[in-house]
């Protein structure tokens, strides 16, 4: 028979078809749910522009950028001393990781906003004299905003420390003896040869990381830091309308982690040229 006789008879993938008509006969169940909920659609709008619910975006984006900053600068010196031929060195960054990996953020958070319990002052004597460089309440000193700077960046420092090692790691050691052979100083080196290839292995953790940092500090809500989960309650505290503002605040989460998405894709092709 030749070839041209042969019946071309196409695979008829019918689980793919019922599967998606399952996908999409729940997700019109869904929306007819919510459509029927009581819910006051339209007083989300409101709700989204409250100027209490964007000071609440404004704590937020700042608070996790400043926790996420100061986690990478801790991050990438505990990695180095994990690195260190010095054991001291090692395993102190091996106790920190352990201790603030091991504790759960908002216990942290919880323990740095009630310091001025057993500590009253929080001081820092000048050496050989009785002055003080700093002597102030510890009330004064750790506001519901730095205790969850501390509970948050202390807590990602350990993570961020872990990612910058594994990224250090993946370098192979002939490189940099290579580029060290060819006269580079440890400096250059870092910066020429063994940077580029680690942030290719540290930038997508890390961008993980900043989406659940941004997320993660729904938790200062219970020391009373106004982020966008205590806007969101505080506003439907006069109104009772819990459900709209809890869905504007969700708005604004899905807002902020998009951009944070985006940024994080242009890293990665920033980095990831030298692999395309």
């Amino acid at each position: 028979m030749a070839s041209e006789d042969l019946q071309v008879v196409p695979i008829r993938h019918w689980g793919r078809w019922v599967v998606g008509a399952l996908i999409l006969g729940l997700l019109a169940l869904l929306v007819v749910a919510l459509a029927d909920a009581q819910i006051l659609y339209e007083d989300v709008p409101g709700f989204f522009t409250h100027e209490i619910m964007l000071g609440g975006l404004v704590n937020t984006v700042i608070l996790a950028v400043c926790a996420q900053a100061g986690a990478i600068v801790l991050g990438v010196v505990l990695a180095l001393l994990r690195r260190s031929p010095n054991p001291v060195a090692r395993w102190f960054a091996w106790g920190y990781i352990w201790l603030f990996r091991g504790l759960p953020v908002l216990l942290q958070i919880l323990l740095w906003f009630n310091l001025a319990l057993v500590f009253k002052f929080i001081s820092i004597p000048v050496p050989f004299t009785d002055a003080f460089l700093l002597h102030e309440p510890t009330n004064i000193l750790i506001t519901a905003f730095v205790a969850a700077l501390l509970g948050l960046g202390l807590n990602e420092s350990a993570y961020m420390a872990e990612i910058v090692r594994a990224g250090l790691n993946s370098v192979d050691p002939g490189q940099i003896e290579a580029a060290k052979a060819i006269g580079m100083t440890p400096g250059k080196a870092f910066r020429r040869v063994v940077l580029p290839q680690a942030m290719r292995v540290i930038i997508p953790p890390t961008g993980n990381n900043f989406i659940n940092m941004l997320k993660g500090t729904s938790m200062a809500s219970v020391i009373g830091f106004l982020e966008l989960i205590h806007a969101a309650n505080r506003i439907s505290s006069g109104n009772l309308e819990i459900m709209e503002t809890l869905i504007a605040a969700a708005l604004w989460y899905l807002i902020v982690v998009s951009v944070a998405n985006v940024g994080q894709y242009y890293l990665e092709r920033a980095y990831g040229k030298g692999v395309r």
